[in-house]
């Protein structure tokens, strides 16, 4: 994915943004290359993007991994850092991939969704 965007709207704004995406596929037209993941409220922006969030979205960006290689370089508990990949995975901005190593079985890398995210994020 190019573009992923993180960003407050409506639930008029989503559907209508639907409907632009469904006439662009009936018309044969090229879709947009992005994710856009958005919250009603901005306060919900907070939680979910908290420091240590973004702290472990540049070290997954930097270097992707196993969620125990992941901890160990952020000096987190392990546990710690698998709530918040489950919780950045759930909303689009990671990405957990079975991956099989050669003679060792297999393991899940996590890897960003995209190498960088806009935030947009209006409060009225």
């Amino acid at each position: 994915m190019s573009k992923l965007i993180v960003k407050t709207g409506t639930e008029d704004e989503f559907f209508q943004r639907g409907k632009r995406i469904a006439k662009l596929a009936d018309q044969g037209t090229a879709l947009p290359e992005e994710s856009v993941v958005s919250f009603e409220d901005p306060s919900d922006v907070l939680k979910l993007l908290t420091t240590a969030r973004l702290a472990l979205f540049r070290t997954i960006k930097d270097q992707p991994g196993s969620i125990t290689a992941i901890s160990e370089r952020l000096h987190r508990d392990r546990s710690a850092v698998k709530r918040d990949v489950d919780a950045l995975a759930k909303v689009g901005l990671l990405k957990i991939e079975p991956r099989v190593l050669p003679g060792h079985g297999r393991m899940k890398e996590v890897r960003v969704a995209a190498q960088r995210f806009k935030l947009e994020a209006l409060v009225a």
